[in-house]
């Protein structure tokens, strides 16, 4: 089982996930790419073999109007190509997981056309970096607008209008309110795409009352027989935090207690809940998985649950970050 975490590195200062420059500095891929050899090198001595990229690691590529930013994967073959000579030779398991602003089944088709570009963008990369079908690029369904049913045949519509080498790399997520793995199941059956289960969003959001072990397994059925799952896994957030906020008026800092939510991460995982999780599917005899911990300390996270594992868990200690 790999572990993964998702673009920002918390456990060596100094890392950058991408280059975050404005459009009028002329940030580029190329840029990128020289920070990302960095986090690889960062995960390579700390034996992590899964990573989720920045979603604008090629920044502007798909902008209307930045045409000067649209050839960037192809200004950066080379570049691309020897990442992908690193991710192999380190067996690193890359994936992507574009914005809440990439809408594939969006009522207005300027934003679906918007959001296509998006994942085909996306899809070039990981084919421009040589990553296995294992490399995907993870959505959501969308917006409801008003009808779910219409959602749901409206996204499977927009894959199906996708080239073949962009749905090959899509896979679907449950959501934490607005489409459970029932919804993005019945979306698999008209189309084929793989689908993620979502731990966390599951929990908030299961209306059909689906067993947790029958809607893993499900997702994890949709994934060709030679490419093995992934899932993401979290811990939702119970301690109160402090929010900060400039005041309009004096310019000074307020600061506010906030109760949590549980469709928020926490910080860390809770190696009890995940160490459930991943019992009840050995005992189910489901397929194995690779997990994405979606928790705000990052690789810290990852770093505490593998070392939280052989010590409560002892049984499970041999199965973790097995190629």
């Amino acid at each position: 089982m790999k572990f993964g975490f998702a673009v920002k590195v918390l456990g060596e200062p100094g890392l950058k996930s991408h280059d975050t420059r404005r459009w009028q500095n002329n940030p580029h891929l190329s840029v990128s790419l020289a920070y990302l050899r960095d986090v690889f090198g960062y995960l390579r001595r700390q034996a992590i073999t899964m990573y989720r990229m920045a979603s604008d690691l090629a920044p502007y590529l798909t902008h209307p109007d930045l045409p000067q930013f649209h050839d960037q994967i192809e200004e950066c073959a080379a570049e691309l190509e020897a990442i992908g000579e690193m991710a192999r030779s380190d067996g690193l398991r890359l994936s992507f997981h574009p914005s809440q602003y990439v809408v594939l089944n969006a009522a207005d088709e300027l934003v679906a056309a918007r959001s296509a570009r998006n994942v085909v963008a996306l899809a070039r990369v990981l084919d421009a970096i040589g990553s296995g079908l294992e490399a995907v690029v993870v959505v959501h369904v969308g917006g409801i607008y008003g009808d779910r049913a219409a959602a749901c045949q409206r996204f499977a519509a927009g894959y199906l209008r996708l080239p073949e080498a962009v749905r090959r790399r899509l896979a679907l997520e449950n959501d934490d309110g607005r489409f459970s793995v029932a919804d993005i199941a019945w979306i698999h059956r008209e189309t084929g795409i793989r689908l993620v289960f979502d731990h966390l969003h599951f929990c908030n959001h299961n209306p059909q009352g689906m067993d947790a072990v029958e809607a893993l397994a499900t997702c994890l059925d949709t994934w060709p027989a030679d490419v093995r799952p992934k899932v993401h896994f979290s811990s939702p957030r119970t301690a109160m935090h402090v929010v900060e906020r400039a005041r309009a008026d004096s310019g000074g800092i307020e600061r506010k207690l906030r109760q949590p939510r549980s469709t928020q991460h926490a910080d860390f995982i809770d190696p009890f809940a995940f160490i459930t999780f991943v019992r009840a599917a050995r005992v189910a005899h489901l397929r194995d998985f690779d997990v994405i911990l979606e928790a705000k300390a990052k690789d810290l996270a990852l770093l505490r649950l593998r070392e939280d594992l052989p010590r409560l868990a002892p049984d499970l200690g041999p199965i973790l970050d097995e190629t």
